[in-house]
């Protein structure tokens, strides 16, 4: 039986990958990566670094082309769901091709496979379709929201309270009822900006060479993060950031 390990690799810093994830490399035969573009050069460049790293000299690698997507549409799930098929059907055109009986495979996940990542669902829906086989395992990896955190030297939640991880498109819609803290991925809008009074950590790029740090109230930092987030983005050709919103919280009874 062919097997995947699904391996977080952390945020950007390679001293986050773990030693979990530091064995798997080593016991993997064929390496499956997905071309972004030459924007995303970067993000290709650390997982070479962690396979050249820690695998063993017969290793391969071998690369895909990852689809494009529509990063504005009007049907948000379903564009989704069709940028996920076309996705899973790249990768099981590799692991068809390259992956012998026997043999171990491995992907490479940015952050955490378990967090706001298409590649265990992915996988998934191949084995769904039946034509292809094999088992797969998901080796946990630090995320950019706890990266986050240790930056700014703060905790998540407060005691007692708990906290939301959402999206940028549902903040816009207005604050999680039964929250206070709300860490927020994935925001194009920049939909922090609708509550200033609020307090915000914010992060791009966390745990990298280009890593960007901001926080105070809303109020008084959000145009900085604004436009350091435009100048980055345009630098770069992608962006990847992350804050935490905080609010004060009710008085306790």
């Amino acid at each position: 039986m062919r097997k995947i390990y699904v391996i977080g690799i952390g945020a950007g810093d390679p001293d986050h990958l773990t030693l979990q994830a530091a064995k798997a490399i080593g016991r993997t035969d064929v390496f499956f990566l997905l071309d972004k573009g030459e924007t995303k050069q970067s993000l290709i460049d650390l997982r070479e670094r962690l396979i050249r790293g820690y695998s063993h000299p017969r290793k391969r690698i071998v690369e895909g082309r990852d689809p494009d997507r529509d990063r504005t549409p009007a049907d948000y799930t379903g564009t989704i769901a069709d940028w996920r098929t076309r996705r899973s059907q790249v990768i099981e055109g590799l692991i068809d091709e390259h992956l012998g009986d026997g043999e171990i495979g491995a992907i490479l996940v940015w952050g955490d496979p378990s967090l706001y990542d298409s590649t265990i669902a992915i996988l998934e829906e191949i084995l769904a379709r039946g034509a292809t086989t094999f088992e797969y395992e998901v080796i946990p990896g630090i995320s950019s929201v706890s990266a986050l955190a240790a930056k700014h030297r703060i905790a998540l939640n407060r005691v007692g309270r708990p906290f939301q991880v959402t999206t940028g498109r549902r903040l816009a819609e207005g604050w999680p009822d039964g929250v206070d803290d709300v860490v927020v991925m994935l925001d194009a809008q920049q939909a922090f900006t609708a509550y200033p009074d609020a307090e915000i950590y914010w992060g791009a790029y966390v745990s990298t060479e280009d890593e960007i740090l901001a926080s105070g109230r809303v109020a008084d930092v959000a145009d900085e993060i604004v436009t350091t987030r435009t100048a980055a983005r345009e630098r770069h050709g992608w962006i990847m950031d992350t804050y935490l919103l905080r609010r004060s919280a009710p008085p306790q009874a």
